[in-house]
């Protein structure tokens, strides 16, 4: 009878880690809990990460100072940070000073209370103009439905 000898060296694959299971692999201590307001405040610091990014809003008019945007009236390009104008710019619409500005955040930052994010079904995680384009795009179809009985007989 003859053998054959499969004496070719084989690859090796490394074993992946088994869980270990047992008395021995419980943690050393407890684990700390996130809680919901934790992960907001991580978001929230997250958003704010860049100061220079952030719109300033207008506290006498409303008016948004948008840096990506500038002002093409008053001759201020796009990218200029809101820090960077000169103290005697002024408010487009109503000429408050620069002082009566206040930080709105990033543009891509969703509105509210960041405690409030996780909460609803969905919809504090949108920012303003999402809320915006929801509402108006529902009552837009609500309006189509109601004109559309117009079309029975």
């Amino acid at each position: 009878m003859a053998s054959t000898d499969n004496t070719s060296p084989q690859p090796q694959i490394p074993a992946e880690p088994q869980p270990a299971t047992g008395p021995s692999s419980a943690p050393d201590g407890p684990q700390p809990r996130i809680t919901r307001a934790a992960e907001a405040e991580a978001l929230a610091q997250q958003l704010d990460s860049d100061p220079s990014s952030h719109r300033y809003q207008c506290r006498s008019c409303g008016y948004v100072y948008d840096p990506s945007e500038g002002v093409a009236k008053l001759g201020i390009p796009q990218g200029t940070p809101f820090d960077a104008l000169p103290d005697t710019f002024l408010c487009p619409v109503c000429r408050s000073t620069k002082a009566a500005f206040v930080d709105a955040g990033p543009r891509n930052r969703p509105s509210g209370f960041t405690q409030n994010l996780d909460y609803g079904l969905g919809v504090n995680r949108l920012t303003p103009g999402q809320k915006t384009v929801l509402i108006f795009g529902g009552f837009m179809l609500a309006v189509a439905f109601l004109l559309s009985f117009y079309a029975l007989r």
